[in-house]
């Protein structure tokens, strides 16, 4: 049977998934952790509103608990280490072993009695390995194929053959969709244009990109964005909001809502997180970004312990990429049509979910006047097909809140 792997968030043990027969595994948490007073934040799907642990172990099969199922990596990343692995892509724990010393956010995943090496996680200069087969061992989550890289003093990335460390995340051109890297960059040069909390964020020539494996498709250019979840040889813990609600990879689009949303991010964020919220999603129904699901909004644990909204990512317009009619990931009381996106609808979300009516107003007022003019101000400088451009054009005059600017 497969050893016991170990939970840390950076050097604390939090608890143990065990593996059982019958390709189920289990998670508890470690008596160290439950008695700690000071202990970091796991989840806060985890906790009760009493910010208590509330959490009863129940065996998975195959699938590891919605937590750890949404620090795997998705669709053809999935693919693409499961057969460097040998293992079926559907069995989880095995995947988790293999990709745990570089998940997201804080979590270090070891076999029992390996510690859990803090001395591996600083990124430093390295070179790729001549070894193509060398196996991946990285999970950074999305669809899109995505590398932790290091950035090196000549300005190109290296993709480190262990997956050890890094501070980018690079996500190659999509095989079926035009001129997503230029995209993705236009949009976050809008959003930071806009007053939103962006990180660091380029295109990249794939001639700066070493030691891709063999047999990605290698476009000619290639999207870059810092990571928010390191800084040097910390790890800094993040968690999604399918992870907060318990909800597996493949609910991403169905089972929240934003006000559910929301909720938690007053709740937990105050007025700061509330109003960055807001905005964005003013600003993603001003672009028509139809792909802001529950895994493209996340908290970040800088203390460990208390949560803010975590930087943006995943800004890009989906008009160019759909064909119909487009509408919102997730639903915005009652509807998901961005034709319903007005004021009128901000101030229902903030009876429904208990907010604080006067502070959505003017998020949404001031994050729709500030979109306005940095699309206004930047569309004629963005790298994109001019169709791109054409179609946020015609998007934005339908947007009630950004058409009544």
């Amino acid at each position: 049977m497969a050893t016991v792997l170990n939970v840390y968030l950076n050097t604390v043990l939090v608890g143990q998934i065990t593996p059982l027969p019958g390709d189920r595994s289990i998670f508890t948490f470690a008596e160290s952790y439950e008695q700690n007073p000071e202990r970091p934040t796991l989840s806060l799907g985890f906790l009760g509103l009493d910010r208590q642990l509330a959490y009863t172990p129940q065996p998975t099969q195959k699938r590891l608990h919605p937590f750890f199922s949404n620090l795997l990596p998705e669709g053809k990343l999935r693919q693409y280490v499961a057969k460097e692995a040998g293992v079926h892509p559907d069995r989880e724990f095995f995947l988790l072993s293999l990709a745990g010393n570089d998940l997201p956010g804080a979590v270090i995943i070891r076999p029992e009695g390996e510690p859990p090496e803090p001395e591996a996680i600083a990124p430093g200069p390295m070179e790729a390995e001549s070894n193509s087969d060398a196996p991946i061992k990285f999970s950074l989550a999305g669809v899109q194929m995505k590398f932790s890289a290091i950035q090196e003093t000549n300005g190109g990335l290296t993709i480190p053959a262990t997956g050890r460390g890094g501070s980018w995340i690079v996500k190659l051109a999509s095989e079926t969709f035009e001129a997503v890297p230029e995209n993705e960059a236009a949009m976050m040069s809008v959003a930071k244009a806009a007053g939103l909390d962006v990180p660091a964020f380029g295109v990249v020539s794939i001639d700066n990109i070493a030691g891709l494996p063999e047999g990605m498709r290698q476009d000619r250019r290639a999207y870059i964005v810092k990571r928010f979840d390191r800084a040097g040889s910390d790890r800094i813990h993040i968690e999604d909001m399918a992870q907060i609600f318990r909800q597996y990879p493949t609910e991403k689009y169905g089972k929240l809502s934003y006000r559910n949303i929301a909720e938690v991010v007053w709740r937990e964020t105050g007025e700061t997180g509330l109003r960055e919220f807001i905005g964005r999603l003013v600003f993603n129904a001003a672009i028509g970004n139809g792909d802001m699901h529950a895994k493209n909004w996340s908290l970040i644990y800088r203390d460990g312990r208390n949560a803010a909204l975590s930087p943006a990512y995943d800004f890009l317009t989906t008009l160019p990429y759909v064909r119909g009619t487009e509408t919102l990931a997730l639903s915005l009381v009652g509807t998901k049509r961005f034709a319903d996106i007005d004021e009128a609808r901000f101030i229902r979300l903030a009876e429904q979910a208990n907010l604080p009516p006067e502070i959505v107003r003017s998020a949404a007022r001031d994050t729709a006047r500030r979109t306005a003019a940095a699309w206004s101000e930047l569309r004629h400088q963005l790298a994109l097909p001019k169709p791109f451009i054409e179609a946020v054009d015609r998007h934005m005059e339908t947007v009630p809140i950004i058409a009544a600017g």
